[in-house]
């Protein structure tokens, strides 16, 4: 699942309830969700570069570092991702230098009330729209993390093969 060269991804994680079918399963505080999190790296059109599936009581920085682990060599050509709040310190950033060699640039709300598009994060969110379109991924109902992983990958080939 690599795009072509790119120096730029995306980062975020998504919190997805639990059907009563999965084995696995965390509490999600932030967002007070039972279930899993999908964690997405995306290039600027939306297409990913890494893929990665924990329990939603994994933080969204442990849950990113254990994905780019993973999938390092998807991650090679990536200098620098932009990321939400979620990922902002020195700790993550410190990883993400030590895992790939990549800077972390996190774009954080400004003060305004209300919504504002964030610069270049709508992508990630457009990506995850994408995957919510496939009826299996609106709530986790595979009994095992690896199987949930592979549900997302079929979902983002279906993507592909309709938008090339």
């Amino acid at each position: 699942m690599r795009p072509d060269k790119t120096t730029c991804g995306i980062i975020d994680a998504q919190s997805v309830q639990n059907a009563d079918t999965a084995e696995e399963k965390g509490y999600d505080a932030g967002k007070k969700v039972s279930g899993i999190k999908r964690h997405i790296v995306v290039d600027t059109m939306g297409l990913p570069h890494a893929l990665g599936i924990t329990t939603a009581n994994v933080t969204d920085r442990q849950g990113a570092a254990e994905m780019m682990r993973q999938n390092l060599e998807n991650l090679s050509e990536v200098r620098k991702f932009i990321a939400d709040g979620s990922y902002s310190g020195d700790p993550f950033a410190q990883a993400v230098r030590d895992i790939c060699g990549a800077e972390v640039e996190v774009v954080k709300r400004n003060e305004q009330h209300g919504f504002a598009v964030l610069p270049k994060r709508w992508v990630v969110e457009r990506s995850f729209g994408w995957l919510d379109k496939a009826r299996r991924l609106w709530k986790n109902c595979e009994r095992k993390l690896h199987n949930s992983l592979q549900m997302v990958i079929l979902a983002f080939i279906a993507v592909l093969i309709r938008r090339f």
